[in-house]
């Protein structure tokens, strides 16, 4: 289905929001490109839902601005923005059926009886609820009435979408399903759409972009490959994620972790820590022969299937954690197990 408007870009300059003596957001900048992707990212309180909220106008900030396609809207109202929103309780008319539901922004317009109906036809089909039209929302799973809400936000082509953890009532393979579901609606409407969610794994699947909030400040805003594998700081690096962070100290031009020489690129001799994620460190029973390698005692060993992970500890007594895949695990591993732990000198950065 074409959008009746192109996709808008966004523009936040240095919002802040209080609430009293709280500042639940603190002059946060950023830009939404015309078309993206972009997920809101962070824990219970960090902001996101409230950055959320601002954009759409529910709530008005009390400093800053907020700019689309070129043009000041910080004073506009929420229905004069022309944004569509998906809410985490989906906001649904349990008297309307499907149809009547998907058709109510259009029947606000005062849109003709005949596009309404094409249109309704048209978004019940993007979303396949095919043979639902009819049913009420009492009568739907949480998945189909997720796809109730999404039609509904999406029918009259509004040049954004905003969804607030819109997933969160979903169990998890359907929230799998649904994941695939948006990606394959933004492709297709080609609308800007800004998400909500505290799931760190569906902000990297999802966007094209991943904001990270905490404590009502922005802390990175980047590809998801860049804030996973070049988080800015520790705060991101430990909140993506397991993470393993090691104290090291310059030693001779060289980095040097319990005495242990190590090689990292594009790490420097004043760096006081590196990390290296769990699935990039390698598992030996013995000290490999060169490379980054480290002495660590096997602690616990947790089965997940298809993976395992472990704690470890190093002599010096720096905590570890470690994912490998179970078939590829030598055989014997029990707690106690002394071990050694390697990784390409690529695959640590500073912090």
């Amino acid at each position: 289905m074409a959008s009746d408007r192109k996709a808008s870009e966004i523009e936040a300059k240095s919002i802040t929001k209080t609430f009293g003596a709280f500042t639940a957001l603190d002059r946060v900048s950023l830009t939404v490109g015309r078309g993206e992707f972009l997920t809101l990212l962070g824990p219970s309180g960090s902001g996101k839902t409230t950055f959320l909220m601002v954009l759409s106008g529910f709530e008005a900030a009390s400093s800053g601005s907020l700019w689309v396609d070129g043009q000041d809207v910080t004073r506009l109202p929420a229905e004069a923005r022309g944004f569509g929103m998906v809410f985490q309780g989906y906001a649904l008319f349990p008297h309307m059926t499907v149809a009547d539901n998907i058709a109510f922004p259009l029947r606000v317009q005062k849109r003709a009886a005949a596009d309404v109906a094409r249109r309704v036809e048209e978004m019940v089909a993007m979303v396949g609820l095919e043979g639902h039209a009819h049913k009420r929302p009492s009568a739907l799973s949480g998945g189909q009435q997720q796809r109730v809400a999404l039609a509904r936000a999406l029918v009259y082509g509004p040049p954004v979408l905003l969804l607030d953890e819109p997933f969160s009532a979903l169990d998890k393979n359907l929230r799998g399903q649904m994941q695939e579901e948006m990606k394959r609606l933004h492709r297709e409407t080609g609308t800007t759409f800004v998400f909500v969610t505290h799931d760190q794994s569906e902000a990297l699947a999802l966007s094209t972009r991943v904001a990270i909030f905490d404590k009502g400040r922005l802390q990175q805003i980047a590809a998801p490959e860049e804030v996973y594998e070049r988080p800015a700081n520790r705060f991101v690096a430990e909140f993506l994620g397991d993470i393993n962070i090691l104290p090291v100290s310059g030693d001779g031009g060289r980095l040097s972790f319990e005495g242990q020489p190590l090689a990292c690129d594009g790490v420097g001799t004043t760096a006081s820590h590196i990390a290296v994620r769990p699935e990039y460190m390698g598992l030996h029973l013995k000290q490999p022969a060169a490379g980054n390698a480290i002495a660590a005692r096997l602690t616990d060993l947790t089965y997940q299937g298809a993976e395992t992970r472990m704690g470890l500890t190093t002599p010096g007594g720096t905590l570890l954690i470690l994912r490998q895949p179970t078939g590829a695990l030598p055989q014997g591993l029990v707690p106690g197990t002394p071990v050694w732990l390697s990784w390409p000198e690529t695959r640590a950065f500073a912090l």
